[in-house]
């Protein structure tokens, strides 16, 4: 069988200075210009620069189109527009979605391509499932990643 890495966003900086890093594998020396990173976990390991740049890939966290935006949704994140009205709204991906019907009868939406996800547009007043772009939201450039 074989098996791709799930893609992980870490948090990474490059060092100016030589410290030790403590490690889950005990104490590692990072030298001047490699990368101490940030796991999964809060678990932190220096990595050599080369290494870095063939294995790391930066992350744009704003001025995102809406195709990357929704690609952000996708992989777990949260988005939103800067020129949005309200503070504090954004979008994220609801699973496992399921509704009452008028004869109070549970259903799980399941979806042959999509499964039984769907946008949700947290906002002031609420959630929004399947939520739906304006036009303005889809042809914006200010899609930011929310921490």
């Amino acid at each position: 069988m074989k098996y791709r890495k799930k893609p992980v966003i870490i948090e990474a900086y490059q060092t100016n200075e030589e410290k030790v890093i403590h490690t889950l594998e005990g104490n590692m020396k990072a030298s001047v210009g490699d990368y101490v990173i940030t796991g999964v976990n809060g678990e932190q390991y220096p990595c050599k620069p080369d290494i870095f740049q063939k294995t790391y890939d930066e992350v744009k966290t704003s001025g995102l189109t809406f195709g990357e935006a929704i690609q952000a949704v996708k992989n777990g994140e949260r988005c939103a527009r800067y020129n949005w009205n309200g503070k504090g709204q954004y979008i994220e991906l609801a699973t496992n979605v399921s509704y009452i019907n008028a004869e109070g009868k549970e259903n799980n939406v399941g979806h042959n391509t999509m499964g039984n996800k769907a946008i949700a547009f947290v906002g002031n007043q609420g959630v929004q499932l399947g939520w739906l772009a304006s036009q303005a939201d889809m042809l914006s450039d200010d899609w930011y990643i929310v921490e």
